[in-house]
């Protein structure tokens, strides 16, 4: 898959394609339904498929200090998008001379001009250019003029997640930040994703006995509320079962919000310096703070035991 960042990076010779336009933070299951529908009719017509979406978020130009947490950043989205069969991504830098595009002028100079869009397919609600002022309608009337296709898909999926609501990005951030990550897995069709680099930490996790990864997480990253949950820690292509601990650490009156990954049965992990991921599986129970250091050991050599059983259950399945 192609990756392009900004406009005069799209080749010269680049000929007609079937586009589709959204921040798409997560790629999740309705998102998906999008996706797949431009690469199908891409393939339909013997042309290459483009996503293009945004960086930063759009909401943090228009609304500074606004800044959704993401759900994926831009690479993994990168990653998902070309899973799917897409054969280029457009990130479009968002700032705020950009923002002030008028729909018509979005149209002709991104969709017209550089992609030469054949069809563009999109959800029910998208909008776009300055105040959002455009919408599909206004869509397939620049469609009638400039000799592109509109298609819009029914992105409206829903299940137990959410007590029924459609699935979304919004329902998903607010599952993850409740620590439903359960709830989030089946909205995005897999674990939800945080990655960073491994830094040096208190180290009190090798001194108990259970080592742990301290993740230092990037930027506007989606963090489950804390708890204990199970999971994997990947590494370079590998992915290790693993227990995993959101807080701030209140048995020793932590005050830093930390993500920290314990290889399940593992020994000997050098990590630091290493970027990695970790996937959150299931939630085992929130965070406390014990009466004794044997009490907290207890404790965690439970949540390992409990971690290990919902790993191999997910496994089987």
């Amino acid at each position: 898959m192609q990756r392009w960042r900004g406009l005069e990076d799209i080749p010269e010779d680049w000929g007609r394609s079937v586009v589709t336009i959204g921040s798409y933070d997560g790629v999740h299951r309705g998102h998906q339904l999008i996706i797949k529908h431009a690469v199908d009719r891409a393939r339909e017509l013997g042309v290459p498929s483009v996503v293009v979406t945004f960086d930063p978020h759009p909401s943090e130009v228009v609304r500074p200090g606004s800044h959704p947490p993401l759900l994926a950043p831009h690479h993994r989205r990168a990653e998902l998008c070309a899973d799917l069969g897409v054969d280029a991504l457009l990130i479009l830098p968002f700032t705020t001379e950009f923002s002030k595009l008028s729909p018509a002028d979005f149209v002709a100079k991104v969709l017209v001009d550089k992609l030469h869009a054949k069809a563009v397919v999109e959800g029910p609600n998208f909008r776009f250019g300055h105040k959002a002022a455009g919408n599909v309608d206004f869509l397939r009337e620049q469609g009638e003029t400039y000799d592109f296709d509109v298609e819009v898909v029914e992105l409206y999926v829903s299940g137990s997640a959410g007590g029924g609501q459609p699935f979304s990005s919004t329902l998903t951030r607010r599952l993850v930040a409740e620590g439903d990550v359960e709830g989030a897995r089946e909205i995005l069709g897999r674990p939800h994703r945080v990655e960073g680099i491994v830094v040096r930490g208190a180290q009190r996790g090798r001194e108990l006995g259970f080592p742990t990864a301290n993740v230092e997480t990037l930027p506007h990253t989606a963090i489950p509320a804390d708890g204990v949950y199970a999971g994997w820690l990947h590494v370079e292509g590998e992915a290790m079962p693993a227990a995993i601990s959101v807080g701030t650490n209140p048995q020793f009156d932590g005050t830093e919000r930390t993500v920290e990954a314990y290889a399940i049965d593992r020994v000997g992990l050098d990590l630091y310096g290493l970027h990695v991921a970790v996937d959150f599986l299931a939630y085992v129970r929130g965070m406390a703070k014990f009466d004794s250091i044997e009490a907290l050991l207890e404790a965690i050599a439970d949540d390992v035991k409990r971690s290990r059983e919902l790993i191999e259950a997910y496994d089987g399945e």
